[in-house]
């Protein structure tokens, strides 16, 4: 019964049990293990200083089991979000509020959509929104944000007044190929072409592909793949998000689901790509080279990942926020979400854009599928 739960706020991920966490998951879904938030916390990537606060919430039984969960964070700033409310923060700011601090329920730095609030009953997952309903109507914070959720928790935050915001990323969808050439007997013939030019391109200068998986990984791997990874933010004048301690705290962790490629010329390591394995899905997630080299991003990151798909019988390929480049080479428009609920004034001006948003969205992803390079009925 409700009366008999309480819900407990951790500062720090490693206060509950990793058996105890990752037994209320009910899916593969890698970024909200135990493992994954505590290579975060324990590698320093996340932390108070670093503007992430942990403030994860359980709900729990008199018995200490676990009834609920919830990945969240007091935020200081924006960043690592993806979905970006600076112009929000800006708006309530200058009518002389505070909008930081707030709280972010998420998985830092991973724009991956999945389980967030994991609940073993509606009174479970009702507890835990209605203790975040409390901390905005105290004004202790701006707003509360839940972040590329998979749907479970949807009925239950529009109920308690929550606005929903939604977003389009591009996945590939493995239909079955046995080999990359099935794949491209599904395309227009056009795009067959373009797409093996492309790959040849990169074959021409003498670039070959070298995968680790799992236990095969090394510490030397990871101190080869850092640079490469760092070089994608200092190229921008920005710092990386994670250390290299993250990586290797990853790879201790959960090793089955890590999957590291690097491109080579002539023996000598040019790029690498980092993706992780769970359920049915391989997400793409980290990548970066030193030298610039002709179509390498879309052959490292695109191509190789779904070839890995193909070969490991994976039906997704999530490679991550942004990109329409991805849609010319058959990545398809998929609408992602999340959910805020914001002091009053803010959370008024905030429903009617969102609502105007929301109709762009679904119209932009209907026009995206026109651009997809499969072929259509009648078509060579």
């Amino acid at each position: 019964m409700l009366v008999a739960m309480h819900i407990r706020q951790l500062n720090h991920i490693s206060d509950i049990s990793a058996s105890a966490w990752d037994a209320l998951l009910s899916t593969d879904y890698p970024f909200l293990r135990h493992a994954f938030l505590h290579a975060l916390e324990h590698s320093g990537s996340v932390s108070p200083e670093q503007g992430w606060e942990p403030a994860h919430l359980v709900v729990e039984n008199p018995d200490g089991s676990l009834q609920a969960l919830l990945p969240l964070y007091r935020k200081h700033h924006s960043w690592g979000e993806y979905v970006f409310d600076f112009q929000w923060a800006d708006a309530w700011e200058r009518a002389g509020q505070r909008y930081y601090p707030k709280l972010t329920a998420a998985i830092p730095f991973s724009p991956i959509q999945g389980p967030r609030l994991v609940a073993r009953c509606a009174d479970s997952r009702g507890l835990v929104i209605s203790w975040l309903n409390r901390e905005v109507a105290a004004g202790r914070i701006s707003g509360a944000h839940l972040l590329f959720n998979d749907g479970q928790e949807n009925a239950a935050l529009e109920a308690a007044g929550w606005l929903q915001r939604l977003g389009c990323q591009f996945h590939w969808v493995n239909r079955g190929y046995a080999c990359f050439d099935d794949f491209l007997i599904a395309c227009s013939s056009r795009k067959r072409k373009n797409f093996r030019k492309e790959r040849q391109s990169v074959a021409a200068q003498g670039i070959e592909f070298d995968w680790r998986c799992a236990n095969d990984i090394s510490s030397s791997d990871w101190e080869r793949f850092y640079p490469f990874y760092a070089a994608t933010y200092l190229k921008r004048g920005r710092h990386p998000y994670l250390n290299s301690a993250f990586f290797e705290s990853l790879s201790a962790g959960m090793a089955e689901s890590v999957r590291l490629v690097f491109a080579r010329e002539a023996g000598r390591e040019v790029a690498a790509a980092l993706f992780l394995v769970g359920g049915d899905t391989l997400y793409g997630r980290y990548w970066g080279c030193l030298e610039e080299y002709d179509r390498l991003h879309f052959e490292t990151c695109f191509y190789q990942g779904m070839e890995r798909c193909i070969a490991e019988g994976l039906s997704r390929f999530d490679a991550g926020a942004q990109g329409e480049h991805k849609l010319l080479r058959g990545f398809e428009p998929v609408l992602t979400q999340s959910w805020h609920r914001m002091q009053p004034g803010l959370h008024e001006a905030v429903a009617g854009f969102l609502l105007q948003e929301r109709d762009g969205i679904r119209a932009y992803q209907q026009d995206a599928m026109n651009y997809l390079p499969y072929r259509r009925e009648g078509r060579p």
